[in-house]
């Protein structure tokens, strides 16, 4: 385990790389012994710095659930990050490009809660239980490390690369539609670039949120009524640039566009 001090200099330096839009080295390469136990108490101490700073939660996100993002980038294990109430974005968006330090997007569902989910045995069921409705939605990824040579480690302390979503679609009650089977067609700038369908997190979606609950329980937490919760991307990611528009077709479930200025 690293030291608290160095824990508390690495999230502030994520911190400073956040305002500043840019990239800092590597943790593992300067911190070798760094544990996941150790990451997910960097992105604790920046998450409660922002919570004091007057930030307000709104959920969670799960990242590198799916074969296509695992295969992307190099990372076998999934990981989960928080998300605040200045990082969502409705569909339709003007995203100022410059927010960001570099920009990749995902397609995604976002579950959104009812009643808490508490792990540690926590299944699809409970989640399919526990669920108001299920939407449509596009993850913006941002990350704070250099890119070359991340493991699992420096992509959970930097928050799992999570920058913000866009929200749209058709929202539908989980025992409406058969989440396995929805599929989406991602293009930019009017061009197709990743399909993908939703069985490819885990299986079913759901079950991505059954593992976040199981997963949060390791750390004394779990998801609250209200939350939403990005289940995981079934596309690999898309690179944008600074004027691309983005468009997802979800089939029965809608479409999202959103535009980087």
């Amino acid at each position: 385990m690293l030291e608290a001090e160095v824990i508390a200099a690495i999230a502030e330096e994520l911190a400073d790389a956040d305002r500043e839009r840019r990239v800092i080295p590597r943790i593992t390469a300067r911190y070798p012994d760094a544990t996941v136990e150790d990451s997910y108490a960097i992105q604790g101490v920046w998450r409660d710095k922002s919570l004091a700073a007057g930030r307000r939660l709104v959920g969670r996100k799960i990242g590198l659930t799916s074969r296509a993002m695992q295969q992307a980038t190099g990372i076998t294990e999934p990981d989960y990050g928080v998300m605040f109430d200045d990082t969502v974005w409705e569909s339709g968006a003007q995203i100022p490009f410059d927010a960001y330090s570099n920009v990749r997007i995902e397609v995604e569902l976002a579950f959104v809660l009812s009643e808490p989910l508490e792990g540690p045995h926590c299944t699809l069921f409970d989640v399919l239980r526990a669920t108001e409705y299920v939407t449509p939605a596009l993850e913006v990824l941002n990350s704070h490390i250099e890119l070359e040579g991340r493991t699992i480690v420096d992509t959970i302390s930097d928050n799992a690369a999570y920058g913000g979503m866009v929200l749209g679609g058709t929202p539908k009650r989980p025992d409406d539609v058969d989440l396995r089977w929805i599929s989406a067609l991602l293009y930019r700038n009017e061009t197709i670039e990743e399909t993908g369908v939703a069985a490819g997190v885990l299986g079913h979606p759901g079950v991505g949120v059954a593992w976040l609950a199981n997963k949060l329980a390791q750390h004394g937490a779990g998801l609250g009524a209200g939350e939403i919760v990005l289940a995981g991307s079934f596309t690999r990611p898309m690179w944008v640039s600074r004027g691309d528009s983005v468009v997802c077709d979800y089939g029965t479930m809608g479409s999202i566009a959103c535009r980087f200025v």
